[in-house]
């Protein structure tokens, strides 16, 4: 049975065998020539030992456990992004959008009332020549210009701008 090897710690070990190396090549090398005189020899001792303390730090450095740090709070800049927005398209062939028939003060007014009395609506303005369409109770385009033309032959065309205005003209039709 051989004997156990004992290995250097790890946090020496390429760095103290690559420091006795350089130190034992420099030393040893001059050392029988005496080539090298007392000022030569201590520059490269002090080499070598400068070469071994750096890698002793850049071991040390390595091995280091990074410190917690206290995490602060930096409040966050506002992003300004550029949103974008096309510019606004004017068509000339495009026909002009119309306000609906069924947004007006006499589709709401006419909505308003029971199945029956805007039955009776549509008759009364069929009975007069106005309404050419089915009595059915539903607003429609025909509704609408029967209401219009009965309202301007009685010169009352300016009450079918307002609510009051046209619930008198339905209500003349219906009672």
């Amino acid at each position: 049975m051989s004997a156990p090897v004992s290995r250097t710690p790890r946090r020496f070990g390429r760095a103290a065998i690559a420091a006795v190396t350089a130190l034992a090549i420099g030393l040893t090398a001059a050392a029988p020539a005496q080539a090298l005189g007392r000022n030569e020899r201590n520059f490269l001792k002090g080499v070598a030992a400068a070469m071994l303390v750096d890698r002793l730090l850049d071991e040390a450095r390595r091995n280091q456990k990074p410190r917690y740090v206290q995490p602060q709070y930096v409040q966050p800049r506002p992003v300004y992004r550029q949103v974008y927005r096309p510019a606004p398209h004017h068509d000339r062939y495009q026909p002009p959008v119309r306000p609906s028939i069924w947004m007006t003060p006499a589709a709401q007014a006419f909505n308003s009332y029971n199945i029956y009395d805007r039955r009776r609506i549509q008759g009364g303005l069929a009975a007069r020549g106005y309404y050419r369409g089915g009595i059915d109770g539903a607003f429609g385009p025909g509704t609408y210009s029967a209401i219009v033309a009965y309202a301007n032959d009685r010169g009352r065309g300016r009450d079918l701008g307002s609510a009051a205005g046209v619930y008198g003209l339905f209500d003349g039709l219906v009672y």
